[in-house]
């Protein structure tokens, strides 16, 4: 018999995270294209970005038929966030600057660039990377190079870097309780062993 689901941050009903989640504004809009693989990921940290945002938007696919509705969003300058030789470092807006909308594809980056693959609008759109960027607090996986960052992560570090005045590092509180729970149900040996 399976586990009763939270409806919406999609936990196991004993291990729901939403008392956790904030919700906070931002004058930078978020959309969060994920693949259809990450969807149902049991680390979620999509998920958990768009929930604590007023102003996110989380859309599953793989070809994105209605993209021009999503980026075409009067008042914002879409930018992807995707590192490469042609990105810019992203920096602070100015109040006087057009907000963002930060596009942010979910996956691994086979699957990130699959996407971009198969939606050239996407990939057309000015690409932007984070600079500085933290250590990833996703101690369970080992990160392909440094400055990898979950999703979530990256996001919060995108938002800080283009609001500074202002504080999103509550939206990793749920990540945070999220890593400490998968850790404790393997027991504290074997995360040493496979993650240490």
């Amino acid at each position: 018999m399976a586990r009763a689901r939270c409806e919406q941050c999609h936990r196991p009903q004993d291990h729901c995270l939403c008392n956790l989640i904030p919700r906070l504004d931002s004058r930078t809009r978020v959309l969060i294209l994920q693949h259809p693989s990450e969807a149902n990921h049991a680390l979620n940290t999509a998920r958990l970005a768009a929930l604590g945002l007023s102003n996110a938007q989380r859309v599953v696919g793989e070809v994105f038929e209605d993209l021009a509705h999503w980026l075409d969003v009067p008042g914002y300058q879409a930018r992807l966030l995707f590192p490469g030789e042609e990105a810019t470092a992203l920096g602070p807006q100015r109040k006087d600057d057009t907000p963002t909308l930060l596009v942010v594809p979910d996956g691994t980056w086979r699957k990130a660039r699959k996407l971009l693959h198969l939606n050239p609008r996407l990939a057309a759109l000015p690409k932007v990377t984070l600079e500085n960027a933290p250590t990833s607090r996703y101690r369970l996986r080992k990160a392909p190079g440094p400055g990898a960052l979950s999703t979530l992560e990256a996001i919060t570090h995108a938002l800080q870097t283009l609001e500074p005045d202002r504080c999103f590092e509550a939206l990793l509180r749920p990540f945070d309780a999220l890593i400490e729970g998968q850790i404790t149900a393997m027991g504290e040996e074997t995360f040493r062993r496979n993650h240490s």
